[in-house]
């Protein structure tokens, strides 16, 4: 609440004390705050008396009750009053701040904006609510997806700040800027303002707390650049200096001191939520690697600190950052065969997103198409069809459109009869010709399908050129799942064509791979193949030896399966409309097939 008081009169320092004592209060008694606040109006007080009460009250309604449109009056006042008063600045801003916020939660954008860019347009003498209120336009715009807009903005944020002398809040502005362009793909036009941030951030000498947070932001993109397009080795050394970055931070001590500039009053991210965010990115380059234990590890680590972070902040970005957690931890728990654990947690993405319209707007796509991927885990393929086919009308997303159709191919593979749906997908996903991201990774993938295809229509040589092709990319990026899958794959070619010796050199590496990861589903083929191709050589020790292995890796997926079918959360796989069913109703027991599995 402000402090400045113009005028001292000992009635309004009396209220005005009041209102603070019962605003602090532990239980805050916010109605007796509201009466203090209020009561100040009953002495006529001056202009800028009435426009401050006007700002605290509108303030204290609207973080504290529910009454958001007394707030908005208040706040409405508040800024007509203090625009009518020389040199009134903070107040005058702050409510244009606070009541755009209000216009935006109540869906009335086109309220906040012109009054945003009338507080913009005034604000140029002063620094720091210029600069405040241009992030703020530019973060509506780029909620309603107007992301030109939003870099306009940001863009002259980052000239003003210049100008103003303030090189960390021009390093704010345009890491900002260079983090919309990655999202709108405009690669050619990000690499020369990342390369600019990188001088700006290295040239800076300020705060070090400050330095190190810019560093953080600047690194954070460029990790995430690769892992976009798949590169999940040569990321490697901008994520080893990202997670000593964060270390620095960690044994920095926060230092109050002020800065002189008032236009570097910013920072990007708390301190602790910079660490989860590091934490975040790690288990994305575990997964995407193929390094699932350490997956593991480094999101038990973020979901424990997020626990802890939300127990005493509300902050929508934590929500954020467990359900982009949760969605990756998933996947992995699908691969080492933990298919009950995953559907639980799929559960637990409902119901963050019941609690948050705007998270399920984001994540929605992203919940179907991990549906869709449990569904294939328990054999489930008409119910993956059907969450893949939904998770494709919610995303505009081009990475995670190519996921998706990738997958529902092998859907269709599997089912063997849909050929005229399956040559229409892979038309759109032809690694060859115009494949439609620039994700080493995915088109990896894409010859992984084909290779997978042309096996299933016995054209092995066709098979084994797309299934090279995959290695060649998946070795180059140390894509340990798709190598994994595409050696026990020519493995099964080799041993189809009665060439044991080249099938075992495929299946035994694929084997160690598999057991590296922990890849289930390649153990139990590899397993199976090992067995078959020992009995083949006639090594029969060898052979009883993979047929025990084959034995526990199916009674795992077996046990797992039934576990997983005899939740009552199985039953979301028939959840394809509208937002997540609030309570699923228990089932009697499993009902889907399990021959899929052995």
């Amino acid at each position: 609440m402000a402090s400045t008081v113009e005028a001292p009169e000992p009635w309004y320092l009396a209220l005005l004390g009041f209102a603070e004592h019962f605003r602090t209060s532990s239980p805050p008694k916010i109605r007796l705050c509201v009466h203090c606040l209020q009561a100040v109006f009953q002495f006529e007080p001056p202009q800028r008396i009435e426009a401050r009460t006007h700002l605290q009250l509108g303030s204290v309604l609207y973080h504290h009750t529910k009454n958001i449109e007394l707030a908005k009056d208040h706040l409405e006042k508040a800024w007509y009053i203090a625009q009518q008063v020389p040199q009134f600045e903070d107040v005058k801003f702050e409510a244009a701040s606070i009541l755009s916020e209000i216009f935006c939660q109540q869906n009335l954008v086109d309220s906040a904006k012109p009054l945003l860019r009338k507080a913009i347009q005034i604000s140029q003498q002063t620094p720091y609510w210029h600069c405040r209120l241009l992030f703020q336009l530019a973060q509506l715009h780029t909620l309603e997806k107007d992301l030109v807009s939003a870099c306009d903005l940001l863009g002259v944020g980052a000239e003003y700040a210049r100008v103003v002398g303030s090189e960390y809040t021009r390093a704010l502005f345009t890491l900002s800027k260079g983090m919309l362009m990655l999202m709108e793909k405009k690669l050619s036009e990000v690499h020369p303002l990342l390369t600019l941030c990188g001088t700006i951030v290295e040239n800076w000498q300020g705060n070090p707390i400050q330095k190190e947070s810019l560093r953080v932001f600047f690194l954070i993109l460029q990790v995430t650049h690769y892992l976009d397009a798949g590169q999940v080795k040569s990321v490697k050394p901008c994520l080893k200096q990202l997670q000593q970055c964060i270390q620095t931070i960690s044994t920095l001590h926060d230092d109050e001191i002020l800065p002189n500039n008032p236009a570097d009053l910013f920072h990007w991210l708390p301190k602790e939520h910079m660490c989860v965010l590091v934490y975040l990115v790690t288990v994305m380059h575990s997964m995407q690697a193929g390094y699932l234990e350490k997956a593991q590890k480094y999101t038990d680590k973020a979901l424990m600190q997020l626990e802890k972070l939300k127990m005493l902040d509300s902050s929508p970005i934590l929500s954020t950052f467990q359900v982009i957690l949760l969605e990756h931890i998933i996947m992995c728990r699908l691969v080492t065969g933990h298919k009950a654990t995953a559907l639980q947690e799929i559960s637990q993405v409902c119901q963050l997103c019941q609690q948050s319209p705007r998270l399920f707007t984001n994540h929605a796509a992203q919940l179907h198409t991990l549906l869709g991927l449990y569904c294939i885990s328990v054999n489930c393929m008409d119910n993956a069809e059907a969450q893949f086919t939904t998770a494709l009308q919610l995303t505009s997303h081009q990475e995670l459109w190519t996921f998706i159709v990738t997958n529902l191919a092998s859907v269709y593979i599997r089912e063997g009869n849909r050929h005229q749906e399956l040559y229409s997908l892979l038309e759109r996903i032809n690694p060859d010709l115009n494949f439609p991201v620039s994700s080493h990774c995915l088109r990896a993938a894409a010859f992984y399908i084909r290779g997978l295809l042309s096996f299933f229509q016995g054209r092995y040589n066709e098979a084994k050129r797309f299934l090279r092709e995959t290695l060649k990319m998946s070795n180059a990026e140390d894509l340990n799942r798709l190598t994994a899958c595409s050696l026990v794959l020519l493995g099964h070619i080799f041993y189809v064509l009665q060439n044991h010796r080249e099938s075992n050199n495929m299946v035994v590496p694929a084997m160690q791979l598999a057991s590296k990861i922990p890849d289930m589903s390649v153990q139990l083929w590899s397993s199976a193949l090992l067995k078959d191709l020992n009995k083949a050589l006639g090594n029969p020790m060898d052979a009883h030896e993979a047929a025990q292995m084959h034995q526990t890796f199916s009674q795992q997926l077996l046990q797992d399966h039934i576990a997983a079918c005899s939740l009552p959360e199985h039953n979301l796989i028939s959840w394809t409309d509208g937002p997540p069913p609030v309570q699923i109703q228990a089932q009697n027991g499993p009902t889907t097939s399990l021959a899929g599995l052995l």
